[in-house]
């Protein structure tokens, strides 16, 4: 799943992918000029993690209960 989404991202022109050519296999990847306009959208999603991230537990917690997951 993890590959398939640095594919995609890789595709888009977000990211750079980078292979060595060793053993053990080593892949780097670094943020293209294009996916680095995505920062400030990470910045504000981490604030917002932030400020609500207590709301979100609590709303995780109270679904599990009802639906009886966990």
């Amino acid at each position: 799943m993890l590959t398939r989404q640095l594919r995609e991202l890789e595709r888009d022109g977000i990211v750079n992918r980078k292979q060595f050519n060793e053993i053990p296999a080593r892949v780097e990847f670094s943020l293209t000029e294009l996916g680095k306009t995505f920062q400030p959208l990470g910045t504000a999603i981490a604030a917002w993690r932030g400020r609500h991230m207590n709301k979100v537990e609590k709303a995780r917690k109270r679904y599990d209960r009802e639906n009886g997951t966990s």
